[in-house]
């Protein structure tokens, strides 16, 4: 089957399950999710989307999210979305109500008892986080990250160019190619103030493009020639985080003139006045208070790896996962980007990335001490190559988080992998990112340092290789009790038609969370769940 055939197939495969274009009210995708916007959520037959084989997983938050995985996701959200235009043009009307949701498949049962108590147990863990997360503060982050969720795919290609780059220039190969190269890998980030105006704008319901003509100011080289606080303002100062307020400044100055400014006048006077007082007050205190914080990030972020080294990285490695699970991991997102912008890369997200790396030692552990599971054991090998590349939420609500132990286990493999490689920053060798998003093998092409390429990837490789030793050994001698052991090391064999029509287990549902350690899907869990026991009390 051509490439396109087959992600057409799996577009059709979904629309029925989520109740046909009728029931679809928007469509988005980010690295790995396709997110849409449903009707009548009752509609939406979650056993059977998960049955499928090109499903990793499900995501219930303010839009219904189907985990297709990187790459997948972007080739398959265009056959989507043209099969629900099509469906519309056919069928306008919307589906009738909750009990005309498609039927499930016949063959799309579970695969077994002992696989479906462990994404039963997910999909609990999931509702009780769902419950907890709808604070002020969270609600916030979750903001926070839709703004700068949307930007990952750029940071990501032109951080890979930039990466390219410098490996030509020192190999002093294609100097004629080298500074095209450079205005490619360069030229996003010296506008990206622009971006993160426009995004903060349209989440906070303002206009996006007048957000982006506030935060644009940010970045005009003519800042250079005003004084503020006595001091020259230099153009980018103040950065992502200057640009976020001066944007959320702009909305309400533009909501304010909604409510005076009368309709005959609203064309002229309400962009005028919400251009003018946002960058008034961006020029002349913004930039030099976001400048001031932008610069006090950086600095501790050097000082806390350069003095802390590996205690620093093992507590962050240790921890990540559930500050993830709190919903908290979502205000690094600008910090990541903050760095990057300062530093061209960011030396927390290598650190934070062995998390994924404990989970996929954990679950190879998982694997090996449920032997007669055959169930659990063949959830484990369809997630893993995911895990691997940094999606992560297959194995941790498939497999550890709903067996309690393995979860905490996969945490101290995450914890040994970041301590590695924060011994190394210590000592002066600088590991860092040169963007957001991917982790795992993934974060290979865009791994950047302060000593070579070469030593740079070969830290960054030792990091993995211990969180994945350290998961694997903590999880196989601590991992599981006697009675843990006693309920899942147990023969569940899974129906034949079912293994044969699937080739997979039904894959747990995962919760909301930002794509990655830096947010959005990666290594990730959703906010504010806790380990669940098993029924045998581990």
């Amino acid at each position: 089957m051509a490439p396109e055939d087959k992600n057409r197939a799996t577009a059709a495969a979904i629309l029925p399950l989520v109740g046909g274009a009728a029931n679809v009210a928007s469509i988005a995708h980010c690295m790995t999710r396709l997110r849409l916007g449903l009707h009548d959520r009752s509609l939406v037959d979650d056993e059977a989307l998960k049955a499928l084989p090109a499903v990793m997983g499900v995501v219930e938050d303010d839009t219904y999210q189907i985990v297709l995985g990187p790459g997948t996701v972007a080739r398959v959200t265009p056959q989507f979305e043209q099969l629900v235009e099509e469906g519309r043009a056919t069928a306008p009307e919307p589906a009738a109500g909750p009990g005309a949701g498609p039927a499930p498949a016949p063959d799309s049962a579970p695969a077994s008892a002992s696989a479906e108590e462990l994404a039963a147990q997910g999909a609990a863990i999931k509702a009780r986080r769902k419950a907890k997360n709808a604070t002020p503060f969270k609600l916030f982050l979750r903001r926070i990250a839709n703004i700068f969720v949307p930007l990952i795919p750029a940071l990501i290609g032109c951080g890979i160019i930039a990466g390219l780059n410098g490996l030509l220039v020192n190999l002093g190969w294609l100097p004629g190619v080298t500074p095209a190269l450079a205005a490619m890998a360069s030229g996003f980030m010296a506008l990206i103030a622009v971006f993160v105006g426009h995004n903060t704008a349209k989440e906070f319901g303002g206009t996006p493009i007048l957000g982006g003509a506030v935060a644009a100011i940010i970045v005009f080289p003519g800042v250079a020639n005003i004084d503020a606080f006595g001091q020259t303002l230099s153009p980018g100062q103040g950065g992502v985080l200057g640009a976020l307020g001066a944007a959320v400044l702009a909305v309400y100055v533009e909501k304010w003139c909604r409510r005076w400014v009368p309709e005959a006048l609203d064309v002229l006077v309400t962009p005028t006045l919400t251009v003018l007082i946002s960058g008034l007050v961006t020029i002349f205190g913004l930039m030099y208070v976001a400048g001031e914080v932008s610069s006090a990030i950086g600095t501790f972020a050097d000082w806390l790896l350069s003095n802390g080294g590996a205690g620093a990285g093992f507590v962050l490695g240790g921890l990540f996962l559930p500050l993830v699970m709190l919903g908290l991991h979502q205000a690094l997102i600008p910090i990541h980007t903050t760095l990057i912008e300062q530093q061209g890369y960011t030396v927390l997200l290598p650190i934070l990335a062995m998390a994924g790396a404990g989970q996929v030692g954990a679950a190879v552990a998982v694997y090996f001490r449920l032997p007669r599971n055959e169930s659990i054991r063949r959830t484990v090998k369809s997630a893993l190559p995911a895990g691997l590349l940094g999606v992560g939420e297959p194995l941790i609500y498939g497999v550890s988080l709903p067996l309690g132990r393995p979860f905490v286990t996969a945490c101290v493999g995450g914890a040994f992998g970041a301590g590695f490689v924060g011994l190394f920053n210590q000592l002066g060798d600088t590991v860092g990112s040169t963007a957001i998003g991917p982790s795992g093998w993934a974060l290979f092409p865009l791994l950047d340092g302060n000593h070579g390429l070469g030593s740079t990837i070969a830290i960054y490789a030792g990091g993995l290789l211990i969180g994945y030793v350290a998961g694997f050994v903590a999880t196989y001698f601590f991992g599981f009790g006697k009675d843990l052991l006693a309920e899942f090391n147990v023969s569940q064999e899974p129906a034949p038609s079912t293994v044969a029509a699937h080739g997979n287990t039904p894959a747990a549902t995962a919760p909301a969370g930002p794509d990655g350690p830096a947010g959005p899907d990666s290594d990730g869990t959703g906010p504010g769940a806790s380990p669940a026991k098993t029924p045998a009390g581990v």
